[in-house]
């Protein structure tokens, strides 16, 4: 039997779990999809070519084919029943489904409308998986309460690191260890624009213009050269694996807007490249351009993502991997419901 899932939030990641599904012959069912225009519903399962196409060609999932733009909806009997005016959370609490994936844009400040499906979800019933970090930088605690609370699984795998598992490898494969510290590279356009920095000397914003022209970096690439992006996964890690109850404000944060090609030419000097590594250990979470042995793990190059996290029985673990990109995201998602597929199975 096929589990059922809702995806709210039909932008790259949303569209990349589509992709993804329809790739793959897992037991999963996308019974609603929703984005900003509405939704569109069909408890036999949604019609996934169509709506990525509608999405690409329109820029909204919804049908139009009446004055709300929503589809009508197939329910459990087959007849079709209206929705129009349905939204996100309409979706979440009407449609049957067992887990409901937030792929909606992250807000770290106020945990955005993520935040509100989050918890519609889980006072609805259902199980979570999301790639959106804002809910759980603002309000990680009271979402696990949630998820306690409502017997609901909560899984968050995608929201560090992209395809690579920090947060399961930690909580789940390295069960039993006493973790004591976690060091990474956890944002790939800030190490896309360093690697070029070191490569080809050339100047900060030189590296950033290009990583804008190749789609690597924002338009408004604050989030990510600020340090805001890798805070907020240290946040999501001290929380997640060290069992701190810790905020953003709580992370001490520079950013890579201030290293020069002078700084490289320093660190080529001693055998040493420069990266923005994020640290959680005893009393401290911080994030700021490092110094880095040319031949240390963390002098991964590209956008790649790397972790090392230091363990007390099983001594240095390091993995790395895409830390972006949609359908490298949707790989983390499927993985968390794949295991709440099996949890409620077995």
């Amino acid at each position: 039997m096929s589990i059922r899932i809702s995806i709210i939030g039909f932008g790259a990641v949303g569209q990349g779990v589509a992709d993804a599904l329809m790739r793959t012959a897992y037991p999963i069912e996308v019974v609603a999809i929703a984005d900003s225009s509405g939704a569109v519903v069909d408890a036999t399962g949604v019609d996934l070519a169509p709506a990525l196409q509608r999405k690409r060609e329109t820029g909204a999932v919804a049908l139009a084919d009446n004055a709300f733009g929503i589809d009508a909806c197939v329910t459990d009997g087959g007849a079709a029943a209206d929705t129009a005016g349905m939204t996100a959370l309409d979706a979440i609490v009407d449609v049957d489904h067992e887990i409901m994936v937030e792929a909606t844009p992250t807000d770290i400040s106020t945990g955005g409308i993520g935040l509100s499906h989050i918890r519609k979800a889980f006072e609805s019933g259902r199980h979570v998986v999301t790639s959106n970090k804002g809910p759980l930088v603002v309000a990680y605690s009271e979402l696990c309460g949630l998820a306690r609370k409502n017997d609901r699984y909560f899984r968050f795998e995608a929201t560090v690191g992209g395809a690579m598992p920090a947060i399961n490898l930690s909580n789940e494969t390295l069960a039993g260890n006493r973790i004591i510290s976690i060091e990474g590279v956890l944002n790939g356009t800030c190490n896309y624009i360093l690697t070029r920095m070191d490569d080809e000397g050339v100047s900060y914003e030189h590296a950033l213009g290009e990583a804008q022209e190749l789609g690597i970096a924002e338009a408004d690439p604050s989030a990510d050269v600020d340090g805001i992006d890798t805070a907020a996964k240290i946040v999501i890690l001290a929380n997640s694996v060290f069992g701190m109850d810790v905020e953003y404000d709580d992370v001490d944060v520079t950013g890579i807007t201030k290293i020069t090609p002078e700084s490289f030419k320093l660190a080529k000097e001693e055998g040493h490249t420069i990266k923005l590594i994020g640290e959680i250990r005893e009393g401290v979470l911080k994030v700021a351009p490092k110094m880095v042995p040319k031949n240390h793990p963390l002098s991964i190059g590209g956008t790649f993502n790397l972790a090392s996290i230091q363990t007390e029985l099983a001594g240095r673990i390091t993995i790395g991997g895409i830390g972006a990109g949609s359908v490298e995201t949707a790989s983390a998602i499927l993985s968390d419901i794949l295991w709440i597929e099996q949890a409620i199975r077995d």
